[in-house]
């Protein structure tokens, strides 16, 4: 697959302090992509770098094959959606749309068939036919977005930024939005790039997912591959789905706070080194259960429940004081329901385990 944009070693400082420490990354055309990372990881700084609404202090950026830092933004050919849309609000869903080819900097569409035909087009494509002559004042959240998305595909950009876009929504119109974004731009054949801070949204969103971690590009992977082999303890915990463990390798285990462990197979290099188990691999026994060979276990106490829908997160007091959690699809079981302060054997699978050393 060709790629639509390269980043190489992009830096970006604020009053000397590094936002963005040398970025490299390719993002591949009619893809879309999702920039992960924690608050203050960089992620805003640098979807602005790449739109040129601030300037890189250092590196390249290449667009459809040429270098646009320098360029002005209007002259890159890439869409901007904000995170809290930009619409006007003296205008109507139709005219909001319009704004976008009447009002560009470069070839303005003038033709007013040629925009209104243009405007429809883009109205049937993100689903908002029936409310063209509404006010913005007059649409939810999610037709504004909507339009905030149809204002900028209506220019054809070869590329569409979005920043953190399902953000100022609530939770159910979040989940719907998600589906409705990737079916938009399957629609249209253009790179997105979706700044968020949720792992969920990440990878739900994502075909290929970009980790951010104190402006640098920690991991590049598939939803998939991220889920299971993350790269570094750092990136393990931004997925908020690992249990993680600091200690040393010693011979044919990981030596921890809370014991020795067993090691499987996955491997991971890292400078720091640590023992991860996902929160969905590890199941819950009574405390006199003995484990199978390829098992590992350890001791806990019940501490509290948590049900998320479609699953329960149970939490458990080690003995070092430190939290350990365990998420038990419903489909899978029935509820247990656990003593509180109730002692309990957690186990799982050695070749579940993911080492980093």
């Amino acid at each position: 697959m060709s790629a639509v944009l390269q980043l190489k070693n992009v830096h970006r400082s604020y009053a000397g302090v590094p936002a963005l420490a040398g970025i490299d990354a390719t993002l591949p055309n009619d893809a879309y992509v999702s920039l992960l990372g924690p608050s203050g990881s960089g992620k805003t700084t640098l979807l602005r770098v790449i739109a040129g609404f601030e300037p890189a202090d250092g590196g390249q950026i290449l667009f459809a094959g040429r270098r646009i830092d320098g360029v002005p933004p209007h002259q890159r050919g890439i869409g901007f959606v904000f995170q809290n849309f930009a619409l006007f609000p003296h205008l109507s869903v139709r005219q909001n749309i319009a704004f976008g080819l009447e009002s560009r900097v470069v070839d303005p569409v003038t033709d007013v068939k040629i925009v209104a035909g243009r405007v429809r087009d883009m109205i049937a494509l993100v689903g908002l036919a029936g409310l063209e002559d509404r006010a913005i004042t007059q649409i939810s959240g999610g037709q504004k977005q909507r339009v905030a998305l149809a204002r900028t595909l209506v220019t054809e950009p070869s590329m569409v930024l979005l920043d953190e876009p399902l953000g100022a929504l609530d939770a159910n119109l979040r989940t719907r939005m998600r589906g409705e974004l990737r079916k938009i731009r399957e629609r249209c054949g253009v790179t997105f790039l979706h700044v968020t801070g949720s792992e969920t949204e990440a990878l739900a969103m994502g075909d290929t997912v970009l980790v951010l971690d104190r402006g640098r590009i920690a991991q590049s992977a598939d939803a998939g591959t991220l889920y299971s082999r993350p790269a570094s303890p750092d990136v393990a915990r931004f997925l908020n789905c690992f249990n993680i463990f600091s200690g040393e390798l010693a011979d044919d285990a990981f030596v921890s706070p809370v014991g020795r462990l067993a090691l499987g197979d996955a491997r991971q290099p890292s400078a720091k080194p640590a023992y991860a188990i996902r929160y969905d691999r590890v199941s819950i026994r009574p405390k006199d259960a003995a484990p199978a060979g390829d098992e590992v276990r350890i001791e806990g106490s019940f501490v509290a429940s948590e049900y998320s829908g479609a699953a329960i997160n149970s939490f458990f007091a080690l003995d070092d004081g430190r939290v350990f959690e365990v998420e038990t699809h419903l489909s899978h079981a029935a509820p247990e329901n656990y003593e509180e302060r109730g002692r309990y054997a957690l186990v799982w699978k050695k070749e579940d385990s993911l080492v980093f050393a």
